[in-house]
């Protein structure tokens, strides 16, 4: 990979950590020609597609996706035009037993393959360069998801880009449920974006979109819980169109955990 497609370390806390995703530095700088492999470290991320039998989709592991020969197909793919790494997710497709919605997402694992479950304590950084090409409604692109540490499968947070072009945040209240919406950006449809989504501290979420950034407090009920970060196209909307639903391309996508 050229050093024009590495990003490199990102400082945390004044702590400079290694980048654990390398994304391409801008739209121009991908290579059109290979698999997402090729213009992104995968070997610390799981995908999941909207296909499968009902209740379980299919997961490609990490070490199908790495590399500029690895896995592509059309639900995740590389944009022969411009090189974005893109996530495609119907409105109808094979969901996880506690979603109604369709996803095509790359889930965090650590390098040795066992999935990233990691304490609020210290920092964490999900940064991504994006483009939404097109959403029936709604569509999530990025998430830190609940891991072990109790019985809830909710989200601490989930970043939504929607058809009018608004960009919200939603934040659980607890790990039983009910979540609070904030509108942080607009971006028209097509259109190129940035966001990060970071824990500090340990009980303040950071958001960051287009440079502009808000934060949330960590509400205490999920502080026995671990974490981990997802990105993709998770649409919010469903039907029983295969040809209506949420496309999203990726020209940047980094983690770093100090």
């Amino acid at each position: 990979m050229s050093r024009s497609r590495i990003l490199a370390a990102m400082t945390v806390a004044g702590v400079v950590t290694a980048v654990t995703v390398l994304g391409t530095a801008d739209a121009g700088a991908a290579d059109p020609k290979v698999a997402p492999g090729g213009n992104f470290d995968l070997s610390v991320w799981q995908l999941q597609e909207p296909v499968g039998s009902p209740g379980s989709p299919t997961t490609i592991s990490s070490s199908r996706l790495q590399g500029a020969n690895g896995f592509q197909d059309s639900y995740f793919y590389t944009d022969t035009r411009d090189g974005a790494m893109t996530f495609w997710a119907p409105e109808k497709g094979v969901t996880t037993p506690n979603s109604n919605y369709a996803r095509s997402e790359l889930r965090e694992m650590n390098r040795s393959g066992s999935a990233a479950d990691w304490s609020l304590g210290g920092s964490h950084r999900l940064s991504a360069t994006l483009r939404v090409v097109s959403v029936t409604s709604n569509v999530c692109v990025g998430q830190i998801h609940l891991g072990s540490g109790g019985s809830s499968t909710k989200p601490l947070v989930e970043l939504y880009y929607r058809s009018s072009g608004d960009i919200v945040v939603g934040t659980e209240n607890s790990p039983s449920g009910g979540q609070t919406t904030h509108t942080v950006g607009h971006v028209s449809v097509g259109k190129t974006w940035t966001y990060t989504i970071a824990v500090s501290g340990g009980n303040t979420i950071d958001l960051t979109v287009n440079g502009s950034t808000t934060h949330y407090p960590t509400p205490s009920s999920f502080f026995p819980y671990k974490q981990y970060f997802k990105a993709g196209s998770y649409n919010q909307s469903s039907s029983d169109s295969t040809t209506k639903g949420a496309r999203v391309g990726f020209y940047g996508l980094t983690v770093s955990h100090g």
